[in-house]
Order: C-alpha cells, then sequence, then structure tokens
C-alpha cells in the first residue's frame, strides 16, 4: 500500500525527484573525495615539508567542500518541495474521497478516524518522503562508494568494515522489527483520543448538565494514557538505536586504529592511508545509520498508508449514475415505488415496501413513533442513502439515473440536527444560494420567524455564527436552517422534523408563512407533533419501516389505530400539562 501512495502521488513530481538523485550523487560523490585529499596533504605535503603542496590540495578540498554543501542544499530544499506538494495532494485526495461518501461509508469509519488519517497520518508519511529526500539516496552511494574508497586506501583492514557494517544492520534491524507493532498501535490509540476529545467538546453542555465532568477526565486520561504508554515502548525502542551506532562506529574506530598502527608501524601502510580509511569507515557506518533511520519510519508510513488507501479504496454506496440526466422538465413530484432499505449486515430493513406520491402544491406528512425510519425515508430523496430496493423517483425519473448536482438543486432540505457553519448569519444562509442577495435574506428569515432575533444583533446579517451554531438556542439554529433552504428556492422542501425546538405559538406562525412560498413545490414534513401536519394534504404513518396508514387527519382518525394512539397520546399529555 505503501509504494502504491507514493508511486501515484508522487508521479507529477518526478522532475523534481530525478533532480535530488543527481544533486545528492554530485554531493555524495564529493564528500567521498575529501577524505582522499586529506591524506593526499598528509603524506605528501605535511610529511614532507610542502606548503605549496598543501596550499594547491587544500584548495581543492575547498572548492570540493563548497559544491557538496551547494548540492546538499539544494537537494534537501527541493526534497522538502516535493514532501510538502505530496503531503497536500494526499491530504487533497483523502478529503475529496471523503466528500464522496453516503451516510453509510461516514458512520462505518467514523469521524475521529477520517481527521486522524486526513492529519497525522499523512504527515507520517510526507515525514518519510523528506526524510528519503535527504537522507537514503545519499546512504547507498555513501555505503558503496565509501567501501570502494576503503578498500582502495588498504585492503588489509577492509575485513573490519565487513564485519561491522553487517553487525550494525543486524542490530538495528532487529530494533526496527520490534517497533512495527507498537507504530501499528499507536495509531489506534490517535484515533481513540480523537474519538474522545471529539465527544468531550461537542457534548460539553450534556457533560456540565449532568455534573460528568470527573468521569470524562477520566475517559479521556485513559484514553491518554494508552497513547502514552505505547509512545513511550516505542521510544525506548527508538532511543536503543543511537547507542548501538554509537558503540558500533566506536569499537570500530578503535579497532582500525589498533591494527592500523601496526601496519603503519611496519611500513605497509601510510598515515594519511589510515586516517582516510578511518573517515571512511565512519561514513560507511553513518550511511547505514540514516538508511537504517529511515527504515525505521517506513513501518509507520505503511500502517498510515494502509489506512488512507482503505479510505481512498472505499467507494461510496450512492455512485453517480453512468448516463447521467443533467435536464428535465417537471415541478417536483416525488413518487416511492415500494422502497426499500436495509444496512449491510442488519437482520431487519429500516424500510419495507413503502410506496406513496408527493405531488408539486401539496404537503405531504410523515409520522411515527421514534425510530421507524422517518428519517431514513427523507433521506433516501437527497440520495444520501440508496434504496435497496424499489425506486424513488423525481418528476418519473428514478433519483439513481439524474445528475447529483442536478438532483441536489432541486431539493431544500432542513436536517432533524441543523448544522451551522462557522462564519456569519449571511455566509450560513447563502449556502442554499451563493448568489442571494441582502433582500432575499431577509426575506427568508422573515418567512422563517428569523428576523426578530437577527435584527437584535448588532451585526445583523454579519453575526458571528460558531461552529456547528453553538452561540445560538436550538430554535434559532432550526430557523436559520429553514431560512437557508428557503433561499434555495427548490421545488421539493424536505423537512425532518424541523419544527421540533419552536413554540407552538412560532410553530403556528412560520407555516402559515410557508404556505404562499411552498404553494406550488412539494413539501414533506417529517413531525412529531400532530399540530404541526394536522393541516396536511396528505399524513403517511409508519411503523417498524412500513406505511400502516395515510390520509387526511380526518381520514386517519376513522381508519388508522396507530395514528390515533399518537393523538390520543399527545392529547393526554397536553392535558396533563
Amino acid at each position: 500500500m505503501l509504494l502504491r501512495v507514493l508511486r501515484t502521488h508522487l508521479r507529477p513530481y518526478a522532475g523534481n525527484l530525478l533532480l535530488v538523485v543527481v544533486l545528492q550523487l554530485i554531493g555524495t560523490i564529493a564528500s567521498l573525495y575529501l577524505p582522499s585529499l586529506n591524506a593526499d596533504i598528509i603524506d605528501n605535503g605535511v610529511a614532507k615539508g610542502d606548503t605549496d603542496y598543501i596550499m594547491s590540495t587544500g584548495g581543492w578540498m575547498l572548492g570540493v567542500s563548497l559544491v557538496q554543501i551547494a548540492c546538499t542544499i539544494t537537494a534537501v530544499y527541493f526534497g522538502a518541495k516535493t514532501a510538502a506538494l505530496f503531503g497536500r495532494d494526499v491530504r487533497a485526495a483523502v478529503f475529496h474521497r471523503v466528500g464522496e461518501f453516503s451516510a453509510r461509508e461516514v458512520n462505518q469509519f467514523g469521524a475521529p478516524t477520517l481527521i486522524s488519517r486526513s492529519t497525522n497520518d499523512v504527515t507520517q508519511i510526507q515525514m518519510l518522503v523528506v526524510t528519503t529526500c535527504t537522507m537514503l539516496v545519499a546512504a547507498p552511494i555513501t555505503m558503496v562508494g565509501g567501501v570502494i574508497m576503503a578498500v582502495r586506501e588498504d585492503v588489509g583492514l577492509s575485513w573490519l568494515v565487513a564485519v561491522a557494517v553487517p553487525l550494525l544492520a543486524l542490530c538495528i534491524g532487529f530494533i526496527a522489527s520490534r517497533m512495527v507493532p507498537q507504530f501499528r498501535k499507536m495509531q489506534k490509540n490517535i484515533d481513540g483520543v480523537n474519538r474522545v476529545l471529539r465527544e468531550q467538546i461537542a457534548g460539553i453542555r450534556v457533560v456540565r448538565a449532568f455534573v460528568r465532568e470527573p468521569h470524562e477526565v477520566e475517559r479521556f486520561g485513559e484514553a491518554n494514557a494508552n497513547l502514552t504508554d505505547t509512545a513511550i515502548r516505542a521510544g525506548r525502542l527508538m532511543a536503543l538505536v543511537f547507542p548501538t551506532v554509537m558503540l558500533i562506529l566506536n569499537v570500530s574506530s578503535i579497532a582500525v586504529l589498533w591494527f592500523g598502527a601496526s601496519r603503519v608501524e611496519n611500513q605497509t601502510m601510510e598515515v594519511g592511508a589510515l586516517t582516510a580509511f578511518l573517515s571512511y569507515l565512519i561514513q560507511i557506518l553513518f550511511s547505514v545509520m540514516m538508511g537504517v533511520f529511515v527504515m525505521i519510519m517506513v513501518p509507520r508510513a505503511s500502517v498510515c498508508a494502509d489506512r488512507i488507501s482503505e479510505v481512498l479504496d472505499t467507494e461510496s454506496s450512492v455512485r453517480p449514475p453512468v448516463t447521467p440526466i443533467g435536464s428535465f422538465t417537471g415541478r417536483g413530484q416525488l413518487v416511492f415505488e415500494r422502497a426499500s432499505f436495509k444496512y449491510p449486515g442488519a437482520a431487519e430493513p429500516v424500510l419495507r415496501d413503502v410506496s406513496f406520491v408527493a405531488s408539486p402544491g401539496q404537503t405531504t406528512a410523515i409520522i411515527g413513533s421514534t425510530g421507524a425510519g422517518k428519517t431514513t425515508l427523507l433521506s433516501l430523496v437527497p440520495r444520501l442513502f440508496d434504496a435497496t430496493e424499489g425506486r424513488v423517483l423525481v418528476d418519473g425519473i428514478d433519483v439513481r439515473e439524474i445528475e447529483p448536482e442536478a438532483l441536489w438543486e432541486r431539493i431544500g432540505l432542513v436536517p432533524q440536527r441543523p448544522y451551522l457553519f462557522s462564519g456569519t448569519i449571511a455566509s450560513n444562509l447563502r449556502y442554499g444560494n451563493p448568489d442571494a442577495t441582502d433582500e432575499e435574506l431577509w426575506e427568508a428569515l422573515e418567512i422563517a420567524q428569523g428576523k426578530d432575533f437577527v435584527e437584535a444583533m448588532p451585526e445583523g446579517l454579519n453575526a458571528p455564527i460558531a461552529q456547528g451554531g453553538t452561540n445560538v438556542s436550538g430554535g434559532q439554529r432550526q430557523r436559520l436552517a429553514i431560512a437557508r433552504a428557503l433561499v434555495r428556492k427548490p421545488e421539493i422542501f424536505l423537512f425532518d422534523d424541523s419544527f421540533s425546538a419552536l413554540d407552538l405559538s412560532t410553530d403556528a406562525r412560520l407555516r402559515a408563512a410557508l404556505r404562499p412560498v411552498t404553494r406550488d413545490a412539494c413539501v414533506v414534513v417529517v413531525a412529531q407533533r400532530v399540530s404541526t401536519i394536522v393541516d396536511a394534504d396528505q399524513i403517511v404513518v409508519i411503523e417498524d419501516g412500513a406505511i400502516v396508514g395515510k390520509g387526511t387527519h380526518q381520514e386517519l382518525l376513522d381508519t388508522c389505530p396507530t395514528y390515533v394512539e399518537i393523538v390520543e397520546s399527545q392529547r393526554s399529555a397536553e392535558e396533563a400539562a
């Protein structure tokens, strides 16, 4: 998975990667040439007292050093730039894929893990890319070139290289293999911390209302402790890397000096060659360390790549049509033909064999007990879910055959939990129509019974709205969501229990103001209160996912026991109040 993610998203930057490789190659060759020049200065300049030779060779060393520095700086710059562009592209790909998901896929993954995968996971792979560009390219070149140059200086000491390099690789490889499961566990623990933190922030009012702060602190502490323990275990293993490297490096240096000194004494090796051999050995070992350091990052990046690929490879259950219908005529007639819906793996369907017609110019109400499937039924129209059996038709065309944008343009949805985005009242209302004028926004607010409280705000339409609309009340949130749908001026209005937070008088005024505006539109209202739907042209009663009654209020009182039970229960509650 890691190679596929890298190959897919680094392909556009192949030129940058090639440049990084070339620059690293030049810089590495320059660094390998320096110890040899230094050996020449010691053996041919210092030993003979030849100042001119020392100056000329030293000048060459300075020039080679400048070339190495320039190449390294440029390679690091382009490597970091490539990694940043790679991270941008992967985040964008994850974001767009999540945007295509239906409610089923979002619920399947969960919001916390989707956030982690598009942020922390992408960052881990991005770090691998930048480290690879700056280290891994130079490491094998340095190792191979260093071995050649070391053997060139003295063959008799080359056995030290053959011992030190494999020993270092084996030791660090063993440590890295123990880190893989810790990294895999760490990513899951990050998801856990995100989940608890997100729940606590979103439900802070509930937490305080029920005085559950100590319990939530304990929950977060447990999730945080799990992540901390895993990170500490991984950190302890990583902490072993550098002492291991330094131990092998120092022991190898001592061995070179020990065995090399006797060769110098026997005049089979010069002092300059000994210093050059020691420099090459250090370069070789450091290149092995750099390569293994990058390899240590591979397991965690591989886990992250698996998680990202899981998102990118998940196809939405709501698939766009092969030959979409982009434009069609009609006034927004809505037809359910034996529509059913069942979640994957569920024993029973949520909706069963639902059939009714919601015509333009009429209000169709849907009522039923909690969990009867009302919201799911409404979600089939804008294709938040797709019917697993049967069809949903808009103006005689199956919604699965309509271009998604063309379908959504005809629908004004007010969800059960109205969500407002951070910004202003105007920016939220213009989600319905980006080109709406201020006059149109005030008109929608007046119909939605929200003009008074918006006018009371000092900034008016420019009043700030916090994320989720947490700085306004539930009733104000519902009225702003209704106004947002009205700004769109759609042919089909879908109100999913959108009046539940309103008092009876505001509810009545709002419904009265809606009638002239929605006179020619198809209006579908999901409600809990009978008083909200008593004047509807058609009432559909749902129980356990199936229609058990259909007709006007009076007709249902005569023919539908379930509806009568709902009416009586609410009447009893009102009388008791």
